[in-house]
């Protein structure tokens, strides 16, 4: 019985022990495997790192309105005989937009008139009567002074009937009319609003960081959105103190509006060139990589391969620390870290490890996001 036992207590000792050795024979093996294994290259693109010349611009913000542009009022006060416009009507320097009842004025004009032509008559006959000799000095002086009263009188009338019209005082395009037919205005009530919309002001501010960067006459580009600046002009204006309160300076430049796309009140982008700078180092916006110990890319590094040389060299990555600066149209600078004829990867990072062997397929780039030089 104890024989029975003593074997197998034996058989099973064998049995568990081969169990276990199996085990860690199988595990090593994978581990053995895993180590020595070689991930399979990562596909990724890349792209060349240049140095380039930069056109850096001042980014700001602003409203544009007309060169020209007012809110006409009435003069005195009537009753509106006559509107000559309608909304966005196109007017020229002097046209009559508007006209106030003026018959009392017109008609107190008509006998200062008839008074200046009997008051002229006179001068003349005094005149002739002095040149054969018969009429005093004092009769001519006193000719002389009514004539002129007169002319005098008609002026300041003939400005009083002006009064009751309203003329354009430049070319422009007209606004929607504020007052009716029939209506009484006074002085000072707004009729409509006439904008010349071929010359625009754009009114923008800067931090007072970059005020020394701003002259007179620096070209600028305006634009509705970021990707689209299609409006040139330059500085025409610089305030020359700067805000307390907000410790921006406030900017005007003048912009030329073809097809009077643009219009008063309205919001734009605005961007002041500065001088260009060469040899800038730059790399695809799409290459950098952020993380909370910097900002990094990895760089293309190429072996030779053992075996002569028929056999393909091995690629892989090297990560790099970089010093990001300034970015523009989808690129940005690179302070320090890089040299131009570098190779840096620019899609495929989320798979990518230092040291990482790699395949190159610059079949297909990212799409670079187009923003101006800052």
């Amino acid at each position: 019985m104890i024989k029975r036992f003593i074997i197998a207590f034996i058989l099973l000792v064998v049995v568990v022990g081969g169990l276990v050795g199996f085990n860690l024979f199988r595990d090593k093996a994978i581990q053995d495997f895993f180590a020595t294994m070689q991930r399979p290259p990562v596909a990724v693109s890349t792209a060349e790192v240049k140095a380039v010349s930069w056109e850096p611009t001042i980014r700001a913000i602003g409203t544009v309105n007309a060169a020209n542009g007012v809110d006409l009022t009435a003069e005195v006060t009537g009753v509106v005989k006559e509107i000559q416009f309608t909304a966005n009507q196109s007017v020229k320097q002097g046209d009559v937009l508007v006209r106030l009842d003026d018959e009392v004025q017109r008609a107190d004009l008509a006998a200062a008139q008839s008074q200046l032509d009997l008051n002229e008559q006179a001068l003349q006959r005094a005149q002739e009567l002095q040149t054969r000799g018969v009429g005093s000095q004092s009769a001519l002086d006193s000719a002389q002074a009514a004539a002129t009263a007169s002319i005098s009188q008609v002026a300041k009338l003939q400005a009083v009937v002006n009064q009751k019209q309203l003329r354009a005082p430049f070319d422009g395009t007209i606004g929607i009319p504020q007052i009716d037919l029939g209506e009484y205005v006074s002085p000072g009530q707004v009729v409509a609003t006439l904008q010349n919309l071929d010359t625009m002001h754009a009114n923008f501010t800067v931090p007072e960081q970059q005020f020394s960067e701003l002259e007179i006459g620096q070209p600028i580009r305006l634009g509705l959105t970021e990707n689209d600046m299609p409006y040139t002009g330059k500085i025409t204006g610089i305030d020359p103190k700067i805000d307390p309160s907000t410790r921006l300076v406030s900017v005007r430049a003048e912009i030329a509006n073809p097809g009077g796309k643009l219009n008063p009140g309205q919001f734009v982008r605005v961007r002041v060139a500065l001088p260009t700078e060469d040899g800038v180092i730059v790399i695809p916006q799409t290459a950098l990589v952020a993380s909370l110990y910097g900002d990094f890319v990895y760089r293309i590094k190429t072996t030779p391969a053992e075996g002569g040389d028929e056999a393909k060299p091995a690629v892989t990555v090297e990560q790099v620390f970089v010093q990001a600066g300034r970015r523009s149209d989808g690129t940005v600078e690179i302070v320090d870290g890089l040299s131009a004829g570098d190779e840096v990867v620019n899609a495929g990072q989320n798979r990518l490890s230092n040291g990482a062997s790699v395949t190159i397929n610059n079949e297909v780039q990212p799409v670079l996001e187009k923003d101006d030089a800052q």
